[in-house]
Formats: C-alpha cells, sequence, structure tokens
C-alpha cells in the first residue's frame, strides 16, 4: 500500500479507512479508494515539481545572465520553489490521518526510525562520497569529525538531504498535535492559526534561539505541519472544502504569488530584502500551493485517469526519485552540459529533467518489495 507514514511514500504502512462509517476491512468502496488516489497524485506532482525546480537551477549556470531567458528559467525555478512545504504538508496529513486511527508509540517511532532515520544515515554518507569523488569536496571532509556533523545536523551533505532531517523532526511533533487534530479544528482556522504560529517561531528565533539553518528544522515549517494536521482530521471533507473555498484561496494564492516572486527573485539576485517580508509571503504562498495542489489532484483522480495512473505510479516511488535524481542531473551536467543556443541549452535541460524523473521511478517500481530496497530506501 502506498498511504502511510512518510513525507513521500510508505508502502508497508496500513491504510485508514477513508471515513469512520466505511465498512471495516473492505477497502472497496469509492470513499475508501479516493484519499489514497489523492494523495499519490500529490507526490506524483510534487517530485515532478521538485525535478523541474532543481533541473531548472542547474539551467541557469548555462545562461546568460540578464537575458531574457535566463530571466524566464529564474522565474520558474522561483515559482517551483515549494516541494519541502508541501511533502511536510503532506506528510502531517496522512500521518494524521493514520494516527487518529491506531497509535501505538512504540510500533510508531521504531517505523519513523528504520523507514525515516536510516535513509537519511545512509544517503548522507553515500552523497559524501559522491561529493568526493566528483571533485567537489577535498577528500578531506571524509575524515573530519566536525564536518560529519555539520552535514548530519543540519542535512548538509547535500543541498537536498535537509528535507529528510525535517521530515524526522515532523515525526517527532505530531503526535504530540493528537489532541488537537481529534477536535478536527477548522481548515481555515488551523491556516491563520498556523500563520501566526510560524510568525511567533520566526521572531523566536531571530531574537532568542538564532538557529544557524532554521530552514533546515521543523520550526521552519509548523505552518504547513498545522494546516496538515487539520487537513488530515477532516480528509474526507476536504474535497466539499476545497469547492467552497476554491474562490477565495486561488485568488489569494495569485494575489499572494505577485507579491512574492518580486522579492524571491532579488533573494536569488543577491540584492537587500525585509528577511521577514520574503519569509512571510513565502510561508503563505508554499501553504497556499500545498492546498491547491491537493485540490488538483483530488480533480485529476476523477477526471484524468490516464494523468491519474501516471501521476501515482511516480508518487509511489516518489522518494526513491528524490534521493536519486541529484546525482544523476550532476553526471549528466558533467558528462555533457547544456551549451549553445538558449534554446538548445533549454531543450536539453528539459531532456535532462526528464531522466532524472523517469529513470529513478523506473529503478523503484523494480527494486519495489525486494530487501535492496529497503536497505537502499527504508521500504
Amino acid at each position: 500500500m502506498r498511504y502511510g507514514g512518510t513525507l513521500m511514500s510508505d508502502p508497508a504502512t496500513p491504510v485508514p479507512p477513508a471515513s469512520p462509517a466505511s465498512p471495516a476491512g473492505t477497502g472497496t468502496t469509492r470513499a475508501a479508494r479516493t484519499p489514497l488516489t489523492m494523495i499519490d497524485v500529490f507526490r506524483g506532482l510534487t517530485i515532478t515539481e521538485v525535478v523541474l525546480h532543481h533541473t531548472t537551477g542547474m539551467t541557469l549556470r548555462h545562461l546568460t545572465p540578464g537575458s531574457l531567458s535566463h530571466e524566464a528559467v529564474m522565474i520558474l525555478n522561483r515559482t517551483l520553489h515549494f516541494a519541502v512545504p508541501a511533502f511536510v504538508f503532506l506528510s502531517a496529513v496522512v500521518l494524521t490521518r493514520s494516527l487518529l486511527r491506531h497509535f501505538e508509540p512504540r510500533r510508531y517511532f521504531w517505523r519513523r526510525l528504520t523507514r525515516g532515520g536510516w535513509p537519511y544515515l545512509l544517503w548522507s554518507a553515500l552523497y559524501m562520497l559522491w561529493y568526493v569523488w566528483t571533485g567537489q569536496r577535498a577528500p578531506e571532509t571524509l575524515t573530519d569529525p566536525a564536518r560529519w556533523w555539520s552535514y548530519l545536523a543540519y542535512g548538509k551533505a547535500s543541498y537536498h538531504l535537509y528535507f529528510l532531517l525535517v521530515a524526522l523532526e515532523v515525526y517527532l511533533i505530531l503526535p504530540l498535535l493528537l489532541p488537537l487534530a481529534r477536535r478536527r479544528p477548522s481548515i481555515t482556522a488551523a491556516l491563520l492559526v498556523g500563520l501566526g504560529i510560524q510568525l511567533g517561531l520566526y521572531l523566536l528565533n531571530r531574537e532568542l534561539l538564532r538557529l544557524p539553518f532554521p530552514a533546515s528544522t521543523v520550526l521552519w515549517y509548523l505552518l504547513p505541519v498545522t494546516l496538515g494536521a487539520a487537513v488530515g482530521a477532516r480528509l474526507d471533507e476536504f474535497p466539499a472544502w476545497w469547492r467552497r473555498r476554491r474562490p477565495v484561496l486561488l485568488p489569494l494564492l495569485g494575489a499572494t504569488y505577485l507579491l512574492y516572486l518580486p522579492a524571491a527573485l532579488a533573494y536569488v539576485r543577491g540584492e537587500p530584502v525585509t528577511p521577514l517580508l520574503y519569509s512571510g509571503l513565502s510561508w503563505v504562498y508554499t501553504s497556499l500551493m500545498a492546498l491547491t495542489l491537493l485540490g488538483l489532484a483530488h480533480r485529476v483522480q476523477r477526471t484524468a485517469p490516464r494523468a491519474q495512473q501516471v501521476l501515482a505510479t511516480l508518487g509511489s516511488v516518489s522518494l526513491q526519485v528524490y534521493l536519486l535524481h541529484p546525482a544523476l542531473l550532476q553526471a549528466l551536467e558533467r558528462w555533457h552540459p547544456p551549451g549553445g543556443t538558449a534554446a538548445a541549452v533549454v531543450l536539453m535541460s528539459g531532456g535532462y529533467a526528464l531522466l532524472a524523473l523517469l529513470l529513478p521511478a523506473l529503478l523503484g517500481r523494480a527494486l519495489l518489495n525486494t530487501r535492496l530496497s529497503t536497505l537502499l530506501f527504508g521500504r
């Protein structure tokens, strides 16, 4: 099964019933199938965004700064900068739903350790070796205990692995939110309260904690966690809620995006930005995008069966794609850097994005339910 306690995919986690009124053990009603399909499609959409985001980052290195093509790709890159908050939101949704059905602390934390902690340690070590082997880091980094601690404590063994560290922290705090989730809070209220909590934690870090890499901790994602817990407690009601609220949420998302994008572009260019303003706009934009993606995932599973099948299949191996695609992109760029005209650079980068998405997905599917898959990916 593919509905459970990880940010991406957890095939061995039992699927909770879609509704308290669903016949126990049948698993055959439309209501029982809908959340699973919707969640898998969400994963498929988001892992596609991850690969495109990282590929556009590579593409920018091969385009002329200030050119029209460079600016267009930069805009696309910043627009796609919502993957980690979206996966954190998804984790809160599926884990809250599962924990409301049954919470056995010993089993829960052991599964989180083996399916989250082990892959994080393994792939941190593998990427440390990869960066040394490819000449991106000095060999001395492998024998420096301080460097190992820094990489593991802050998710810096590779630029994308902080996500797995945040995931582990999400696993720790979600059981603490169960009393709130049992009260089935309003999704709208969770969005507003979560934003307040997030702002408070930002000020706490600025004035007191002063963490060196706050975005590598769960404190930076309390808004999507709070929102995801509320959605998880009301997942059966989410489609109807989304239909009622989207006439407001979609224009709000558009307005937030128009404010967020200039600040995000200025940040990337190294221009001065107001940290609180940029962070606040980013929190609102990414959280509204997470809600929109879930609404889109529901629509896809209802109206586009072919797209649903493709995206749900990608979603079932999204963790494998997430872990493997950065190394594949780097290898392709070193083997044959995109070059020539701007159109050629963009076209070649698009081909690399497709390879970086499909090859890990095919490998992940081939290894499903094998011991090697458990060893490499924790499932």
